[in-house]
């Protein structure tokens, strides 16, 4: 089963030599591994070269089931040891910035401070690959807008409001509250959410096209940009609060909100730890069980 793990990590890694590292392996040994895999199956799978490794054609097409046996036998190995009880165990999180920067570290630590036996594997991520990343196996569970993934079990925690972020001196920076259609009129930073943008579905519920300049995946990088003046941007309140040194927030009318939820695959099939941890999430915003 070694040989599945090994194939996943040179493609990830792009390196024979990195993935060995990354597992403890000679390279030899990595690349003796690769190799029965391709004779298993009567084909080369990884062009190596000076620049690295990558997928052939028919390494691309075997890849996802390949990866999907590698997932499958770690959670194999992990319901094992987790069968034993939560002296051990790997929970895997698929989230965004303004959950893994706020309140769940703290429950992390908690939760840690129980049981410390545990480990914890944080994937940081937008709403469609953190959904995607359940579906595949890669993470246990994840946090979500529900309104942006399907085919998963999801149950809302709360509501995540964003505000407006501006440039000081901006014309809009004196007002108590800035309206989407004089947003709309600046230049825009918009922040790259996957398939879906609470923001942009915002303005097209109000008949409005912001003026996008740029499109940014990280929220940090956007405070920045719009400290040097680039542009504004409409950004989670939990995010920007306290980040922010050369920009102003302002509460945008109408409100721009989005609902936080978790998800899984299956509430049932989580490994014994994860589904505890989840368990102390919900607790902790005082879900009960039999509302879950």
């Amino acid at each position: 089963m070694n040989r599945y793990r090994v194939f996943v990590k040179v493609v990830e890694c792009g390196s024979f030599t990195k993935a060995a590292e990354e597992l403890n392996y000679t390279q030899s040994a990595v690349s003796q591994m690769v190799h029965t895999l391709e004779e298993e199956l009567d084909t080369v799978l990884i062009l190596r070269s000076k620049n690295g490794a990558a997928l052939t054609v028919d390494g691309e097409e075997y890849f996802p089931y390949i990866r999907s046996i590698s997932h499958a036998h770690q959670e194999l190995e992990e319901k094992f040891r987790e069968m034993q009880g939560l002296n051990s165990g790997k929970i895997r999180i698929g989230s965004f910035t303004s959950v893994s920067r706020n309140w769940l570290p703290g429950l992390m630590k908690e939760f840690k401070e129980r049981y410390p036996g545990v480990q914890f594997e944080l994937f940081q991520g937008e709403y469609t690959n953190i959904a995607q990343w359940i579906k595949e196996g890669r993470v246990d569970f994840g946090f979500v807008n529900p309104e942006a993934v399907e085919g998963l079990q999801t149950i809302p925690l709360y509501q995540d409001e964003m505000v407006a972020v501006l440039p000081r001196g901006h014309a809009l920076a004196g007002k108590d509250v800035v309206t989407l259609a004089e947003l709309a009129k600046c230049p825009y930073i918009l922040l790259d959410e996957g398939e879906s943008s609470v923001p942009l579905d915002a303005f097209g519920r109000n008949g409005l096209t912001p003026d996008i300049q740029y499109r940014v995946y990280d929220d940090y990088s956007i405070v920045a940009m719009v400290e040097q003046g680039l542009g504004i941007s409409i950004l989670y309140k939990l995010v920007v609060e306290g980040q922010a040194k050369s920009c102003v927030t302002r509460p945008v009318e109408p409100a721009v909100e989005r609902t936080v939820a978790v998800a899984c695959k299956n509430w049932k099939t989580l490994p014994i730890a994860s589904r505890h941890f989840l368990d102390f999430i919900l607790e902790s915003f005082g879900i009960l069980a039999e509302e879950r």
